[in-house]
């Protein structure tokens, strides 16, 4: 064995030299280096009772390593962690963010990340909520609107920051609404799947906001059906009686001088859509054949169909005389 422990020391350097030397080669063909991401999908271990309102969506962190596991690395390649169990509420409440490697042999220079983020208690409120038609036709009054979800009158419960349910005076400060925007002109209309809108102090919600806090804030209920009851409304109005032309003037030699009628105005009543198209009621035609003087008649006024008037008839006078310039038919 002397061949062994002869000059062992040389052997020894003879080896060390020669891992150096492989060690050389290997990093040569695979050196360390560095590279640079940008995180996006952060976790957050965070109690029930909390909320972060407007959490950070993004951070960059430099990682290091051998160049053919960083030339691989990916923002999936890490975890990136708000604890938040020991957090409280408040807008600036300072929390790192822990981020580690999934894969080894890989070196996170700045493994904690200090945020500042803006924390609320998580609440839930009961809304009821109201309907709104904006589009009532002329003539058609609504007697009931209401949402069911599928109880009526409907209920929602919005979960999210308390800051969002109370104004400054603790008051609260969230109402929702479910819009029936098509024109309200029927007896009764059901609009189903009609979205719930949140106000805030009476300023809408914007639906993408609920997905600005974590957890996402949201409707047990997005959407409901709603029902429309509505009659037509009754109204009166006054209106001129004319008189229509005769269906057979007076003989030749005679003129009408005048026309009267009593009385010259009646009121009429019935749904406010088609009063609103009345203005005058025309009375029947009158044969003048054969009146050579003053001549009255009762004529039936003419009500619409759908309308009532304040009186049945009315008298129409046609004054009746000779024409001085034209010479008057013999009487019959």
């Amino acid at each position: 064995m002397n061949w062994v422990t002869e000059s062992w020391r040389l052997k020894l350097l003879a080896l060390g030299l020669s891992v150096l030397m492989l060690g050389a080669v290997a990093f040569s063909q695979n050196p360390p280096t560095f590279k640079t991401l940008t995180l996006s999908n952060f976790l957050y271990t965070i109690p029930p009772t909390l909320v972060v309102i407007n959490p950070p969506t993004r951070t960059t962190i430099r990682v290091t390593g051998l160049a053919d596991t960083i030339q691989s690395l990916t923002p999936s390649s890490f975890t990136a962690t708000f604890d938040l169990t020991k957090a409280g509420p408040g807008p600036a409440v300072k929390v790192n963010l822990a981020i580690k490697p999934l894969v080894p042999l890989v070196n996170v220079q700045n493994p904690s990340v200090l945020f500042a983020l803006h924390i609320d208690l998580l609440k839930s409120v009961a809304l009821p909520v109201q309907v709104r038609y904006p589009r009532v036709t002329e003539g058609w009054t609504v007697t009931k609107a209401f949402a069911s979800c599928p109880n009526t009158p409907c209920v929602v419960n919005f979960n999210g920051p308390a800051s969002w349910e109370t104004d400054s005076s603790g008051q609260p400060n969230l109402k929702a609404f479910a819009d029936f925007n098509a024109p309200v002109q029927s007896g009764s209309t059901t609009a189903p799947n009609l979205l719930v809108s949140v106000e805030q102090g009476g300023t809408p919600i914007d639906r993408s906001n609920f997905l600005k806090t974590v957890p996402n804030s949201s409707l047990d209920v997005n959407a409901v059906q709603v029902q429309i009851d509505a009659r037509t409304s009754t109204t009166s109005k006054q209106v001129v009686l004319i008189d229509s032309p005769p269906t057979q003037g007076q003989p030749n030699g005679y003129r009408v001088t005048n026309i009267t009628i009593d009385p010259i105005t009646v009121v009429i009543s019935g749904a406010a859509q088609i009063l609103s198209k009345i203005t005058i009621l025309t009375l029947p035609a009158v044969d003048l054949t054969g009146h050579t003087a003053n001549f009255t008649v009762r004529i039936a006024i003419p009500y619409p169909a759908g309308v009532t008037g304040s009186v049945l008839t009315a008298r129409v006078t046609y004054s009746i005389s000779a024409n001085p310039n034209a010479k008057p038919s013999p009487t019959p």
